[in-house]
């Protein structure tokens, strides 16, 4: 999907809806520059004072500032106040996001998770959540039952035969290994079956859904895979099962 279809709809990751995805609409006050909020590389987290803010179309948006750098992150709906520390994760940068319903594009922006408790938030400012790996790792040895059935597939399967099962339904059956709650009106859920390899990067599958699956849990899922879907700003995915439910 292109960044216009997320606006109406991103899905809303990556890491990706409707207007209220874009963003806000008083003009920027305080330090024009734009870089990342956290003062680190990682693009999923987000970390500032809030120098603007407001509400609209179904999510709250904030200017937020650290260490001399401003950015904007939109969030679900929450009351925060200028002054106030905000913090964040499970973001997704976008650059270049034009909202149509507000007239304006924004150089960057971060789609994020919910606005974290003061304890959470004091967390994250002493430790980072590590943009360069998109699923923490693990030392663990993953070797999960496959689903049952004529759409059943494994993780691999999923990216090995792509091509054909593209715009069909699958059934996955896997662990869940990180859960990105409220990104772009979808929770973002990455499951692994022990199947695939991380050096193919075909061992991890992104299924997009309403539903909020604990970490750790064992899940079946059923979707539709979709192949090479882009959702703009840099967020394509060779492989990604959207609007999927548990079984």
């Amino acid at each position: 999907m292109k960044i216009v279809i997320i606006c109406l709809a991103l899905g809303s990751l990556v890491l990706m809806p409707i207007s209220g995805m874009c963003k806000s609409e008083s003009k920027v006050t305080g330090a024009s520059k734009v870089g990342e909020m956290n003062g680190s590389d990682d693009s999923s987290t987000a970390t500032g004072i809030v120098v603007e803010t407001m509400t609209t179309g179904g999510y709250t948006y904030a200017n937020v500032k650290n260490n001399g750098v401003t950015g904007w992150v939109a969030f679900p709906p929450a009351t925060v106040k200028v002054g106030q520390e905000a913090s964040f994760t499970g973001c997704m940068l976008m650059t270049d996001f034009h909202s149509k319903s507000l007239n304006r594009t924004f150089p960057m922006i971060k789609f994020c998770g919910a606005l974290k408790e003061s304890a959470e938030a004091e967390h994250l400012k002493k430790k980072s959540t590590g943009s360069k790996v998109v699923v923490p790792p693990s030392n663990e040895k993953i070797s999960i039952q496959p689903a049952k059935g004529k759409d059943a597939h494994t993780v691999a399967d999923c990216f090995a035969k792509s091509a054909g099962l593209d715009k069909k339904i699958v059934e996955v059956r896997g662990k869940v290994m990180k859960v990105t709650s409220g990104i772009m009106r979808k929770n973002w859920v990455h499951i692994q079956d022990g199947t695939g390899s991380p050096s193919m990067n075909n061992n991890n599958l992104v299924v997009t859904m309403q539903e909020e699956p604990k970490v750790g849990s064992i899940i079946t899922i059923s979707g539709t895979l979709y192949k090479d879907k882009d959702f703009g700003a840099g967020y394509k995915y060779n492989v990604i099962v959207e609007q999927a439910t548990i079984k």
